[in-house]
C-alpha cells in the first residue's frame, strides 16, 4: 500500500462528517430496510462484472509495470468466481435476522425496576485494506446490516477496482433511499494518508485494517481511534508423539486452500524430538507435489541437508505463500511455550490422540482459536451455522477470533423503572 505520511486534504474530514451524520440516521433504520439495502448491493454488483473486471485489469497492467509482489496481485486479481462468492456473501448477510435490538441479561440489576442490555451500532467504522477489491463490499454489507456508517480507503494499487466497487455500493444506497454517507470512499486521488483518517476520533468508532502485519501495525501506532486488528498466516501445528502423519498432511494442505487469503494457513509445525517419524521425508515430498516449500531449523537440516534452513526471524512472521517451516522441540510444554512466543496469536492447532494433551493445547496456547485435530482453514461463510466472518482478530481487546457481525455492535444498558423511590 503506498502511504503518504502526512496530508492537509480535507478529504478525511469530510468523508468523515458524512459517515458520522449518516449513521446517527442509520442507527435507527428498521431491520428490513438495512436488510433490503444488502441485498440491493449484491444485485447492483452482480449487473456491474463488467466494469469491475475492466477496472480490475487496468489496476493488474498498472501494478505490473510497478512490480508490485506477485502476492498483492494474487489479492488484487478479481475474477468472475471471485465476485460471484461476493454477491453470494452479501445475499447472505440481507437474509439473516436483525442483528441489533436483541435483549440480553443484564448482570447489574436493580430492585424495583427491569434492567437488561442491547446490542447496539457502533456508529462509523473506516476499513483500511491492501488490495481484495472485493473485501469492500462485504465490509459494507457487514456494516449495514448493523446499523453502521462505513468509510474505505483501500490501497492505491487497487485504485481502480476500489472506485468501480464504490460507485456499486453507493448506488444501492441511493436506490433504496437510505442516508448519503452510508458508504464513503477515500478515493486514491486524494492523497489522503492513513494517519490522517485514523485521527478523525470524533467522528469514527472504529478502524479495521486488513493485509500484511505491516500495514495493521502501521494502522495500531497511528490511530487515535480503536482498532480491531485483523491477523493473516504464521498459524502453528504441533505434532504430537502420538499424532497421524497423514492428519498433519491433511491439515496443512487444507489450511492453505482459502482462497485468495489462506487466513489461517499453517506455516510452522513443531515436532515432538522423541516422535521424529522416519517417513518425515514422505510427508515433505507430498508437500512438494502441492506446490509447497520446506524449510526447517538448524537440526532438521542436519538430518536432511537437502532442505533449506529457516532464519532465525522466520518463525515469527508470516510468509503468506506456501511455505511450511519445521521444527524439533523437546515436549508439549515447550512447543506451548513457542508458539505463544512466536505465533501469530489467531488459530493454532495440535494433532493428538491424547485427550490430555489437547486440553493441555487448547488451554495452554495464547492464541484466539485453537484446533485439535481438525482443519483451521477459514471461511466467509460456513455451511453450517448463519454467520459470515470478514477475517480473524488475534487481539484481547474489544473483539477477539471470528470478526462477525457481532464484532460491529456494542452493548447498551437499560434500566427501566416505576416511578418509586
Amino acid at each position: 500500500m503506498t502511504v503518504d505520511a502526512f496530508d492537509d486534504s480535507p478529504e478525511p474530514i469530510s468523508s468523515a462528517k458524512r459517515a458520522y451524520q449518516a449513521s446517527l440516521k442509520l442507527g435507527s433504520t428498521k431491520g428490513v430496510d438495512r436488510s433490503r439495502a444488502v441485498l440491493m448491493m449484491a444485485q447492483v454488483l452482480k449487473r456491474s462484472f463488467d466494469d469491475i473486471l475492466e477496472a480490475n485489469t487496468l489496476d493488474l497492467e498498472a501494478s505490473r509495470e510497478m512490480a508490485i509482489p506477485e502476492l498483492i496481485l494474487d489479492w488484487l486479481k478479481l475474477t468472475p468466481k471471485r465476485l460471484e462468492t461476493t454477491v453470494d456473501i452479501l445475499q447472505r448477510i440481507g437474509e439473516l435476522s436483525d442483528p441489533l435490538r436483541r435483549v440480553r441479561h443484564a448482570d447489574y440489576q436493580l430492585e424495583d425496576s427491569q434492567t437488561y442490555s442491547q446490542l447496539m451500532p457502533l456508529g462509523v467504522i473506516a476499513f483500511i485494506y491492501e488490495a481484495f477489491p472485493e473485501l469492500a463490499a462485504i465490509a459494507a454489507g457487514l456494516c449495514l446490516k448493523t446499523g453502521n456508517s462505513l468509510i474505505l480507503k483501500g490501497g492505491t494499487e487497487a485504485s481502480h477496482s476500489n472506485a468501480a466497487i464504490g460507485k456499486v455500493l453507493q448506488t444501492a444506497i441511493a436506490e433504496v433511499g437510505l442516508p448519503i454517507g452510508c458508504v464513503e470512499l477515500i478515493a486514491a486521488e486524494h492523497g489522503t494518508s492513513i494517519r490522517d483518517l485514523v485521527n478523525q476520533d470524533q467522528y469514527l468508532n472504529l478502524v479495521i485494517p486488513y493485509g500484511r502485519f505491516s500495514l495493521v501495525q502501521q494502522v495500531v501506532r497511528q490511530s487515535t481511534v480503536p482498532v480491531l486488528r485483523s491477523a493473516m498466516g504464521n498459524c502453528y501445528l504441533y505434532w504430537s508423539g502420538n499424532g497421524s502423519l497423514e492428519m498433519v498432511r491433511w491439515m496443512i494442505i487444507d489450511s492453505h486452500q482459502s482462497e485468495p487469503d489462506p487466513v489461517n494457513a499453517i506455516e510452522k509445525v513443531l515436532i515432538h524430538r522423541q516422535a521424529l517419524p522416519s517417513s518425515l521425508s514422505v510427508l515433505w515430498n507430498s508437500l512438494k507435489e502441492k506446490g509447497f516449500e520446506i524449510r526447517a531449523d538448524a537440526e532438521l537440516v542436519e538430518a536432511f541437508p537437502q532442505v533449506r534452513l529457516a532464519k532465525d526471524d522466520e518463525w515469527g512472521s508470516a510468509y503468506l505463500t506456501k511455505t511450511v517451516g519445521f521444527k524439533l522441540v523437546d515436549s508439549l510444554e515447550a512447543a506451548i511455550a513457542w508458539i505463544n512466543q512466536h505465533s501469530s496469536g489467531h488459530a493454532d492447532c495440535i494433532v493428538t490422540e491424547s485427550y490430555q494433551e489437547s486440553r493441555h493445547f487448547a488451554l495452554g496456547v495464547n492464541s484466539a482459536s485453537s484446533y485439535i485435530n481438525a482443519s483451521p482453514r477459514f471461511s466467509r461463510t460456513l455451511s453450517r451455522g448463519d454467520s459470515v466472518f470478514l477475517g480473524m482478530s488475534n487481539q484481547k481487546g474489544h473483539r477477539r477470533g471470528l470478526i462477525s457481525l457481532e464484532s460491529l455492535t456494542t452493548v447498551k444498558h437499560i434500566v427501566q423503572g416505576n416511578g418509586r423511590f
